[in-house]
């Protein structure tokens, strides 16, 4: 028992737990080190999927199951097991070729559980996946790529750096808005779209939300109070079922909810120090 034994605390990644250029600032590594020693259940809730978040598995630390896909599935690190699976109810095969042949000029992409594949050869998405070290290959429709958890569309890629994703022309943006609405309209009864970045598109079973894997989650724990952090579109259900929900100030959703300090100042970091002392502070 601790002083945080009542919380579940789900950050996402990108742009939340780092900071613009994709570091984790110092103050948060103590910060949420602090938070668990003292109780608390901690997690990352990311869009990533199990390859991409790989590479960072020995970087953070968690004391309760990753919350990845957007919420399609839990991962233990210790065991590699994956629970609270949400398979899109699609055919596969179906999907990609009708996707190849919608959008043409984007980067069709299937996140399966040991890699990313795409079905087009493309060195720029070689070379983003080689420099975020997520293992990747070229596949066919037919391959079996492993459960059906998630798809994603790029824009052109820019370079090879997960925040180039979050910087578009007014021609590239229109285009992903263009896509966004195509997908809806063809499958919006199957999927569900968010908006990770704003050249990129990721696709999920229905009703998955990083909300509805959060309060699993915190069910599963047996925790009294689920607080999370986010900043961006794909975030806005995770914030909505929380019993408390804090936005980076620059968040793209800052506008929406409470805000902390900056990404870059340790946005994590603000929360477990000011504001969960606060919220136990009310409820004693």
């Amino acid at each position: 028992m601790g002083i945080f034994s009542d919380i579940l605390l789900t950050v996402d990644f990108d742009r939340t737990l780092t900071a613009p250029d994709s570091t984790i600032p110092q103050r948060n590594f103590e910060a949420i080190r602090y938070f668990m020693e003292n109780g608390g259940a901690f997690t990352v809730n990311t869009g990533r999927s199990v390859p991409m978040y790989s590479r960072l598995l020995n970087e953070v630390e968690v004391n309760a199951p990753l919350l990845l896909y957007n919420g399609s599935a839990a991962y233990d690190r210790e065991t590699g097991e994956l629970s609270l699976l949400r398979p899109i109810d699609m055919d596969m095969k179906e999907t990609v070729l009708e996707l190849l042949e919608l959008f043409p000029d984007l980067t069709v992409e299937v996140q399966g559980v040991k890699a990313h594949y795409n079905f087009i050869p493309d060195k720029k998405w070689d070379d983003f996946c080689a420099y975020n070290k997520c293992p990747c290959a070229t596949a066919r429709p037919e391959d079996d790529l492993g459960p059906f958890l998630k798809f994603t569309l790029y824009g052109e890629f820019h370079d090879s750096t997960v925040p180039s994703l979050f910087v578009a022309t007014p021609a590239e943006k229109a285009r992903i808005d263009e896509a966004e609405g195509i997908l809806l309209e063809r499958y919006g009864d199957k999927v569900e779209v968010f908006r990770s970045a704003t050249r990129l598109l990721d696709v999920h079973a229905k009703g998955v939300s990083k909300g509805g894997a959060a309060r699993a989650l915190q069910q599963r724990m047996g925790r009294a109070i689920l607080i999370c952090v986010g900043d961006a579109e794909n975030d806005i259900p995770m914030l909505e079922a929380a019993d408390f929900a804090y936005a980076p100030a620059d968040g793209l959703v800052a506008d929406r909810f409470e805000n902390v300090c900056n990404c870059g100042e340790g946005a994590v970091a603000d929360v477990i120090y000011k504001k969960i002392p606060e919220i136990l502070k009310k409820r004693a």
